[in-house]
């Protein structure tokens, strides 16, 4: 399969592509800025129809592309967390709409902050998406609303919980605070927190793609990408100092916390807020996750 990649110089595209390659695909990532690399990549500007819309031509769309949230909850910020991933889903859907022939499949990344701050419900797939600009559930509606209706024989919307993967900034930075002794729950603990190992997530977006059979046929619509077992977030942090073998830390009260959010530059509300997200159409179509327990997770990855 042919794929093009917006977005494949960001963490989980990273992956993707080198996943995608290594099976044998043919991997096309469309980059600002193109530079030699394992995997070819055709310049565009992420805004307007260019020279680059041929790629599509036969080949499946994955976009990824989106500025990293971990940005202060400003309303500048907000508007360019938006923008970044508005603007480059419109210019891939102007050149798609310019093709002969629909672009056989599209995985359209999206974020499981689209449900907001969903507190004891148990959210899936079903669940309407949370009212409002609040920061992200506002930036992921305009994200989706953007890519629907593309030019497409088939298109899912990949709602992503935190993946966990080595080196990526979710997990260096509970990391870096658990050794520090910072490993304690945040406020009150009982926040939910979904969460999903990056092997699995690769191969969620094979299963998207149409690469991996499973006992269902490929997805189409909205697809949870998520562990089938959520915790809380004083079992992540408990969790967490087991695997890195560190003592019981007293707990970070919420205006520590937000206190050390400004001075890190970060937004308070992706620790004080959360989701219990389950896949209904995951468990379905039978898939089987590699790492469905969080302490089996942590284990693997550090």
């Amino acid at each position: 399969m042919k794929t093009v990649v917006a977005g494949g110089s960001g963490a989980l595209g990273r992956r993707l592509c080198a996943d995608l390659a290594a099976r044998g695909h043919d991997v096309v990532v469309l980059s600002r800025t193109p530079r030699p690399g394992p995997f070819r990549q055709v310049g565009w500007d992420g805004v307007s129809v260019g020279p680059w819309a041929a790629e599509l031509e036969g080949a499946a769309v994955v976009n990824l592309a989106g500025q990293l949230v971990d940005l202060r909850p400003t309303p500048r910020n907000i508007a360019l967390l938006t923008s970044s991933r508005v603007q480059p889903t419109l210019a891939l859907r102007a050149a798609a709409e310019q093709l002969d022939e629909p672009v056989p499949v599209w995985v359209q990344a999206s974020t499981a902050a689209v449900y907001g701050d969903a507190g004891e419900t148990l959210v899936d797939e079903d669940t309407p998406p949370a009212d409002g600009p609040r920061q992200m559930a506002g930036v992921a509606r305009a994200w989706e609303d953007a890519a629907a209706g593309v030019n497409a024989a088939r298109q899912v919307v990949l709602r992503t919980s935190i993946v966990f993967d080595r080196d990526t900034p979710a997990l260096d930075r509970l990391v870096r605070l658990t050794r520090l002794g910072l490993g304690g729950r945040i406020a009150s603990g009982r926040q939910w927190v979904s969460w999903l190992h990056v092997e699995d997530w690769l191969a969620i977006a094979r299963w998207g793609l149409g690469i991996d059979e499973l006992a269902a046929p490929a997805p189409s619509g909205v697809l949870l990408a998520t562990s089938p077992n959520p915790v809380r977030n004083a079992e992540l942090m408990s969790t967490l100092r087991a695997a890195l073998h560190r003592p019981a830390a007293p707990p970070t009260p919420e205006l520590l916390l937000r206190v050390g959010a400004v001075l890190l530059r970060t937004d308070p509300a992706l620790a004080l807020t959360g989701r219990r997200a389950v896949s209904r159409r995951l468990t379905e179509a039978g898939f089987d996750f590699r790492y469905p327990r969080l302490d089996e997770a942590l284990a693997d990855l550090l």
